[in-house]
């Protein structure tokens, strides 16, 4: 921003027109025109009463007094040329975070926005267009709903998102945030109202993951919203059905909106077919205008087949091929959140949630087996729980002219306990516990953080934020049951970490809506329970491995020049240290070390053009947006315990990812062309192929390009049509490898539905 807000607020409540491009203090540059203007109103005003009048029926008097007052003098025309500030401000919004967003500071830290209503309908969780505005973030596409992988600028496997902190409305989406970060959950889009991502800095506002934080937004009704009830449908391929339903109202002190949705898949393959079933509850009460209490219910149900990962040899004679013909996967996840915030008359702010989440994770799985080979013999259930309980408390102050003060806690707290039995059962049920028990395992998670940040503002337009953020981690391991082929004693372990966290971030606001920026900040990944006491191999004692910590650096520059344009473009550098592996001592021995560093450096750009912006289409409500990001990385192992690794490419580093599209949108229609396009990369850190013959897989996974099409049409204020096509070239293409096998992305698939509102 130009000044600080209550400078600008000061000068538009007390008539001040702008100046810009001066080098004098911000407050004198605005009250030096209205200084001006207040000197001449009183002459103008003189001279107007002093000017006769014709429609003035006193005559006589008339011209006794023009004969007595001095003759009028015509003043030169002064012409004051002001720029409204608040129009760059709100054009900026709609591609990135307020600067300060409630008690959250975000200036200086690189930030994108994903407004969702600005784009047509997702259907089916469709996540490489629900991401295609957001740039850098690596989908790891899995057919089945059952997990999500995301990874970002090459730091860390993408599998189940384990390096990526996935949040929705600022609460973990993970199912432990600390001991077990893995997504297995995620709220259908059309729920959500935006999604944030924040890079830099990301560790100091929220905790754990390098970087960066992606945020689901969920979907509030509007103030002034009477009852109103909306149901979608939609049909498309294999056998897909989805539906989603909402009854929401916002008027007087009370607003409430509560949402059911139910998607059905036969996917592509034996075994692959989904159900998705969702319910969530808002209810807010605002006592005044300052205060709003709510209560939030999120529950989400998954229940998918799963079909086995292939060899790339068995992809390509047959894509369609079913490796495990009776696994599955079950996961449910309830939370609850009560929340509140209070804005006080001395410029303090709070925001506070409290939160409980269960989510249960079940599957079961046999070992591979290819059509016509002899059947697995048994089957193993794993059933892993999560009880976690939170707390987030966050304060802010506004002083001087612009500043802000913020000051926090967050309290984490997960029972987490893991069970095993074989049965001979191939389709043993979800709750069928009568099998051999061969794990159980009790772990627990701790987490309390302390963290302040400040935004000074000083002139020359220039903003510093400092940030300060304390962590505390401790994760428990207690072991009463383990496989029988291990000889290993039992775990029994505890490990406990303390880390502080330092970052800064400066930028200078210049031209007309146009800001520099710059952060350095430090972030880190928490010790999981898998990484104490690994539950699957003889794991030697006494060699607890150090944090893995990041460095970040970048600098860049966004804004809007022009009316319709947006950009942001930045370059970075990430060094991340202590990388934590799994060494075999032998085929069962292993031991948990830091096997080396990787830094990852490149540039990454935005830029938004609204075609209609200048023209008088923008009065008709038309927009014609394109846009395209790029992420361009080089990401290398810059120190390893491994002979041979230093120079290597870590696994899930494309050299670009690029996305690009066109929407043209109104009030009664939205059509987007959207595509995303990788380069190859390499999908494990040896860069190496694996295997031969039936389970060769090569070493690069190979580029691609996906095209989306997408499509909502209102026909009248209550009826909408939806209609699209995802992979619309029917590019035969996989980007999701793990050491048994890739999955094979979906082909074309074609959907159609209506939506109707009452």
């Amino acid at each position: 921003m130009a000044y600080g807000l209550r400078q600008w607020r000061w000068a538009i409540k007390h008539g001040c027109p702008v100046v810009t491009g001066s080098r004098m203090p911000p407050l004198r540059r605005a009250v030096l025109p209205f200084a001006l203007l207040t000197a001449l109103v009183p002459l103008s005003s003189y001279a107007q009463t002093t000017a006769a009048d014709p429609s003035d029926e006193s005559g006589s008097t008339q011209q006794n007094t023009q004969a007595t007052q001095p003759k009028a003098t015509r003043l030169p025309a002064v012409n004051v040329r002001a720029e409204d500030w608040r129009k760059f401000l709100k054009a900026k919004l709609v591609y990135q975070m307020p600067e300060v967003d409630g008690t959250k500071i975000t200036v200086t830290k690189k930030t994108t926005v994903t407004h969702l209503d600005n784009q047509p309908t997702v259907i089916g969780n469709n996540l490489n267009q629900t991401l295609a505005r957001t740039p850098g973030v690596l989908v790891s596409e899995q057919p089945t709903p059952t997990q999500f992988n995301f990874s970002y600028r090459g730091i860390g496997n993408p599998q189940e998102s384990e390096f990526v902190l996935v949040m929705q409305d600022g609460i973990p989406l993970e199912g432990d945030w600390i001991g077990f970060p893995t997504l297995y959950a995620f709220p259908m889009t059309q729920s959500l109202s935006e999604v944030q991502l924040i890079r830099g800095g990301s560790s100091l506002l929220y905790g754990p993951e390098p970087a960066p934080v992606i945020n689901l937004v969920s979907k509030r009704p509007a103030p002034g919203t009477p009852l109103t009830v909306t149901t979608e449908n939609v049909v498309g391929e294999h056998g897909l059905f989805s539906s989603y339903n909402v009854i929401e109202r916002n008027q007087g002190a009370w607003a409430f909106r509560a949402d059911a949705g139910y998607v059905h898949s036969d996917g592509t393959r034996a075994n692959d077919g989904s159900q998705n079933r969702q319910v969530d509850l808002y209810l807010g009460y605002h006592p005044d205008e300052h205060q709003l209490w709510w209560i939030d219910f999120h529950a989400i149900s998954d229940v998918s087949g799963d079909p086995g990962r292939l060899s790339y040899t068995q992809w390509q004679q047959d894509p369609r091929t079913a490796t495990t013909p009776y696994n599955r996967d079950w996961v449910n996840r309830d939370q609850l959140v009560l929340g509140h915030t209070h804005q006080f008359d001395n410029n303090w702010s709070l925001e506070a949630k409290l939160w409980f989440t269960y989510e249960d994770l079940v599957n079961r799985a046999a070992r591979a087996q290819l059509p016509g080979q002899p059947l697995p013999s048994t089957t193993t259930l794993q059933d892993e729980a999560f009880r976690t309980y939170g707390a987030d408390v966050r304060l802010r102050k506004s002083w001087g002219q612009g500043n802000a003060f913020t000051v926090g806690t967050v309290l984490f707290h997960g029972n987490d306990p893991f069970r095993q039995w074989s049965s001979t059962d191939l389709t043993v049920a979800r709750d069928d516990h009568s099998g051999t028990p061969v794990l159980n395992q009790n772990r627990t998670s701790q987490y309390a953080s302390l963290f302040a940040e400040n935004v000074f503002r000083l002139p020359y337009r220039i903003h510093i934020v400092p940030s300060v953020r304390l962590e505390h981690e401790q994760i428990s391991v207690d072991e009463t049951v383990k496989p029988p082929f291990l000889s290993r004693p039992l775990v029994n372990e505890t490990d406990r970490r303390n880390v502080p966290l330092f970052g800064l971030g400066i930028g200078n606001d210049f031209g007309q809506g146009n800001e520099t920026y710059f952060n350095v900040s430090q972030g880190w990944r928490p010790l999981r329970y898998f990484d104490i006491a690994s539950p699957f191999s003889n794991l030697i004692p006494g060699h607890a491995a150090a944090l893995s910590k990041s460095v970040s650096w970048e600098a860049g520059v966004h804004g809007v020049p022009v009316t319709g344009l947006y950009y942001d473009v930045s370059v970075f550098w990430i060094n991340f240290k202590n990388r934590l592996e799994t060494q075999y001592i032998n085929v069962i021995d292993t031991i948990e070390v830091n096997t080396g560093d990787t830094r990852s450096r490149g540039l990454e750009g935005q830029l938004d053009y609204d075609f209609f912006a200048r023209t008088p289409f923008a009065a008709q409500g038309q927009h014609l947006e394109a846009f395209i990001n790029a992420s361009l990385l080089n990401a290398r192992f810059t120190g390893s315990d491994i002979p041979g690794q230093v120079g290597k490419t870590p696994a899930f580093s494309p050299d670009s990812l690029i996305k690009t599209g066109v929407t043209w949108r109104n009030a009664r229609v939205k059509l987007s062309l959207t595509a995303v396009s990788s380069s190859a990369q390499y999908w494990q850190d040896s860069d190496e192929s694996y295997g031969s013959g039936e389970t060769y897989m090569p070493a690069r996974i190979p580029a691609y390009t996906v095209v989306d099409l997408a499509s909502d049409w209102q026909l009248t204020r209550s009826v909408k049509l939806l209609a699209g096509i995802s992979n619309l070239g029917n590019r035969h293409y996989f980007d999701r490898v793990w050491q048994n096998g890739l999955e094979p992305a979906f082909g074309r698939t074609w959907y159609t539905g209506v939506s109707l509102t009452m």
